[in-house]
């Protein structure tokens, strides 16, 4: 099981910077994209860190490691990064799946985009983790991965904006470890499908009100 996430702060540069960890009861399986511990593997834990938009640091896999060291954290977990203030996250749950998502849509892109975006100062970054209380099986965590992403996409559309995503975003499922592995992840599986419900929930309620970079209002 995946816990509710805890709201903390880091010191950090002189400002005491806002930071989501989720402890799991026991290690679970994940699939992610994010920079500390992406891929697929066991993770004991994830954290989900605001940084301001001035960030510039080029190792984020290290720092966010040494955020977890910080935090006392054991043994391997996922770390994420975004200019959105995580303490206004976002649940959402459906049928036994959970969601939590930070929505910063301030840079929406489509992903086939044939230019690339022009450097933006607005928050844009949107992290999904989300956790599915049975075993998926290696392809369906990637699929599961996939559905996510759908959805948010399905959700970025219905809010009015012409794009996919934003160049940044993150997405990461977990799930048991053990147990008799399921094995799809798509919006019409038996997993998939309230995991679709409960990203699109998420990002359209998350995206419905205006976002300003945690920095910003610290003038930073």
């Amino acid at each position: 099981m995946l816990s509710d996430p805890i709201l903390t702060t880091r010191p950090e540069d002189g400002w005491d910077i806002p930071l989501l960890v989720w402890r799991a009861g026991m290690p679970l399986r994940a699939a992610s994209s994010g920079p500390l511990g992406g891929g697929l593997g066991v993770r004991n834990w994830v954290v989900n860190a605001t940084v301001p938009m001035s960030y510039h640091r080029d190792d984020p896999a290290e720092h966010l490691a040494a955020l977890a060291d910080g935090l006392g954290l054991d043994g391997p977990g996922v770390g994420l990064l975004t200019g959105v203030d995580v303490a206004e996250v976002v649940a959402r749950a459906d049928t036994g799946v959970r969601v939590w998502a930070t929505v910063g849509l301030g840079t929406p892109i489509w992903a086939a985009a044939s230019t690339p975006a022009a450097p933006a100062q607005r928050v844009g970054t949107v992290n999904i983790v989300g956790y599915v209380p049975a075993a998926l099986g290696d392809a369906a965590l990637v699929n599961a991965v996939a559905t996510a992403t759908e959805a948010k996409a399905q959700a970025i559309w219905e809010l009015g904006l012409p794009a996919t995503g934003t160049p940044t975003d993150s997405v990461t499922v977990l799930c048991p470890a053990d147990g008799p592995a399921e094995p799809y992840g798509g919006p019409r599986s038996t997993w998939g499908a309230p995991l679709a419900r409960a990203v699109h929930a998420a990002v359209r309620d998350g995206g419905s009100v205006p976002c300003v970079p945690w920095s910003d209002r610290r003038g930073g």
